[in-house]
């Protein structure tokens, strides 16, 4: 069975996503640097790199950082001068030397794809990844904003496509799923995004359990401290 995040990740979602722009980015990169200075030198890996709009602005600092995604069709978008600094491959296989990495970024919520357990192991292998010092910046949901104020349905039309979207939590999962239509052509798909929901407090213990510290919490890509209102949970973490 193929899970939804090897069929969803290709040019219909770059599309849907395309308001998520450099600008935003080098906003994120801009306040991750400042909290997290490890991220200027040595080895940084982007993990869930789609088409590099995050990795394009650090390597403007940083010129040993790379990245890694499992999706053919958006490491195709990337920038062909970043080509040589991408990788293709799933995240729970990374090939990457233990105590190698100064640091590893998960932006716009490459976290939360597997079963729990799946995503306990993903923590402690990405800790194990950083040398000491080594920071992880996770950027992740605020989920308990989505719960409070989750719309359960809507429609919008971008570049052609209208994307009808229904919402719903189906036990621990966030879970939507897209009905796609191509107006000129009358062309439908689906599409199906669903996501672990943890708490900032859930993170912080399954980030501590494998040996990481919180620097710092944002709750938006401006670097603003996290509330119960923020869109985002931003977390810097430091490898003891």
């Amino acid at each position: 069975m193929v899970d939804w995040f090897e069929e969803w990740f290709d040019e219909d979602y770059a599309l849907l996503y395309a308001h998520r722009d450099a600008e935003e980015a080098r906003l994120a990169v801009g306040q991750a640097l400042e909290a997290a200075p490890e991220l200027a030198s040595g080895p940084v890996l982007d993990l869930g790199c789609g088409a590099g709009r995050h990795l394009e602005i650090l390597r403007g600092t940083n010129p040993l950082a790379f990245g890694m995604d499992l999706s053919r069709a958006l490491l195709r978008l990337a920038p062909t001068h970043l080509r040589p600094w991408l990788l293709r491959g799933d995240m729970r296989r990374l090939p990457v030397k233990a105590g190698s990495l100064s640091g590893i970024c998960l932006w716009f919520t490459p976290f939360g794809y597997f079963p729990d357990a799946e995503n306990r192991r993903l923590v402690h292998q990405l800790a194990d990844l950083l040398r000491p010092g080594g920071v992880l910046v996770m950027d992740y949901l605020n989920a308990g904003l989505v719960t409070r104020t989750l719309v359960p349905e809507d429609i919008l039309e971008r570049a052609g496509v209208r994307v009808l979207s229904r919402r719903g939590f189906e036990g621990d999962r966030l879970v939507k799923r897209m009905e796609l239509t191509r107006l000129d052509t009358g062309e439908r798909r689906d599409a199906l995004e669903s996501v672990r929901l943890y708490l900032p407090a859930d993170l912080q213990e399954m980030t501590a359990a494998a040996g990481l510290r919180l620097r710092r919490a944002m709750g938006t890509y401006a670097g603003d401290a996290f509330h119960a209102d923020s869109p985002r949970w931003i977390g810097i973490f430091r490898k003891d």
